[in-house]
């Protein structure tokens, strides 16, 4: 990993390793830890929201660690470390590569959708943004920006106009254009919302229609400042649609980082991407070495 790139990852967990910062620099590296030191840790884990089940199990690590003159910081490590799992990537072998991007509206889902583009743009690669969300007039708007920055194409209707015709075209568009990746930038929807669920069921629907297999890619985008209320959020449209992957936004206006931990475990769903902030490279494919070591920094 580049060292810019880990640098900027380090800095936007900096609110979240504070919450635990100061307590694992108090373990030492060999020294055994009493229930106090214990106790403090706790605080700062469940500060960071990893929640409870994984809080204890990074206790119970390091008490095991430490009878056994071992480090407790590397008990802490490797547990975060092994929540994490694999790092994961999604196989393309369709073009156009299809993306729907989901979520509630105000957790960033249309930003993503952009610094996403100028990725793929990065990558080499010829990346067209699909405005489906026509309910909302400012996120047609805030794609147009978008597209002229990451310099990839937009389709758009005006505002009001069926979702599953601006897909339909776009999809046509794409496949005519020699286009490599197709970002769709789907309506904010709560997962209570049957008729906005149903929609997203439809576009999918187009979308397999056009090209075989889309959308290949159903990324869920979380703001982190809800913490474990983001967690409760993807579980429940992991019933909705059929997540390959989630987006953890505004990392850096965050301590409850820790976060990404319990999605990854608890929904099976890997994440792909953090948001590390408001520039067009501040999206960063998630490296779960990288992630523990920004979250730790000891």
């Amino acid at each position: 990993m580049a060292l810019s790139i880990f640098k900027k990852l380090a800095r936007g967990l900096s609110r979240t390793r504070e919450s635990i910062a100061s307590t694992l620099g108090g373990l030492g590296s060999e020294a055994a830890v009493d229930e106090e030191t214990l106790e403090d840790l706790e605080a700062g884990l469940l500060a960071a929201d990893l929640g409870p089940e994984l809080t204890a199990e990074v206790i119970e690590a390091v008490r095991e660690q430490t009878a056994t003159d071992g480090s407790a910081v590397a008990a802490v490590r490797s547990t975060l470390r092994a929540a994490l799992g694999q790092e994961q990537t999604c196989e393309r072998w369709s073009s156009p590569h299809v993306v729907f991007v989901v979520g509630v509206n105000g957790g960033g889902k249309t930003t993503t959708v952009g610094k996403l583009a100028a990725l793929e743009r990065e990558a080499g690669r010829k990346a067209m943004i699909v405005a489906a969300d026509t309910f909302r007039a400012a996120a047609i708007e805030q794609l147009e920006r978008w597209s002229e920055r990451s310099g990839a194409e937009l389709v758009k209707q005006r505002e009001g106009a069926d979702p599953a015709a601006v897909v339909f075209d776009a999809l046509k568009a794409a496949t005519s254009r020699g286009i490599d990746t197709v970002l769709v930038d789907t309506a904010g929807r709560l997962h209570t919302k049957v008729n906005l669920m149903a929609e997203l069921e439809k576009l999918g629907r187009i979308a397999a229609r056009e090209v075989e297999g889309a959308p290949h890619e159903v990324l869920l985008v979380v703001d982190a400042t809800t913490g474990q209320n983001g967690l409760t959020q993807a579980q429940e449209f992991t019933r909705a649609a059929e997540l390959t992957g989630v987006v953890l936004t505004k990392l850096d206006g965050t301590a409850k980082g820790g976060v990404a931990l319990v999605i990854q475990r608890k929904l099976g769903v890997p994440v792909r991407y953090v948001g590390v902030g408001e520039g067009l490279d501040d999206l960063l494919a998630f490296d779960p070495d990288a992630y523990v070591e920004g979250l730790l920094a000891v």
